[in-house]
Order: structure tokens, then sequence, then C-alpha cells
């Protein structure tokens, strides 16, 4: 898959599960750790880790394997690292908080 294939399918399947205000931000060359980072907003905690875990399941159906996944037992802030993507589902208050559109927009 593309690296643009799977920054949009991460997005898509974050949508399936009614994520709110998706965005993608191309951080290639301004970051070394990805290229785009796909941010999104869950409403609780357990919609948050459900995004993540719906988006996890998904890749992996499609034959990939996520590099990592990480805050899925908080549920504030999940991050799902596929290497060249990286989907970050947020809580409300930690999307304000940390206002990563503007840290890499």
């Amino acid at each position: 898959m593309l690296r643009e294939e799977l920054r949009d399918f991460l997005a898509d399947k974050a949508d399936d599960m009614k994520a709110e205000s998706i965005i993608t931000i191309d951080v290639e060359g301004k970051s070394s750790v990805t290229d785009y980072m796909i941010v999104c907003t869950g409403t609780s905690k357990r919609h948050v880790a459900s995004i993540a875990e719906h988006v996890a399941s998904e890749v992996k159906k499609v034959g990939l394997e996520p590099l990592g996944m990480d805050g899925e037992q908080e549920g504030e802030w999940v991050v799902l690292d596929m290497g060249t993507s990286m989907l970050h589902v947020m809580q409300a208050e930690q999307r304000e908080l940390y206002q990563l559109e503007k840290l890499w927009g």
C-alpha cells in the first residue's frame, strides 16, 4: 500500500467509527518519525480506544502490522504507529491542550 493510500485508509477507518474533526497533516521533512499524521477526536475514553482498536484491526485485515499502539488503557490519547503514517485519536481536552495541528501544520 502506498503512503498516501495508507494515510487515507487510516482516516477512512477512523471515520467509520464516527471519529470527529479528522485532519491529515503532511510532516514529511518536518518529522524524522513519520510522513503523515492523522489527528481525530473521540467523545469519551471508550470511544477513543474503540476508534484506535478498530483501525488497528482493519489494518491487520489488509495484511499490514502496526509498529505499535500506545495509550489505549487510558483512552485519552491513543497513538497508532504505522510507520509512514501515525494516527492520533484524542479526547477534545487533549487535542485542545496539545494542538498538534498548530505544532505540525
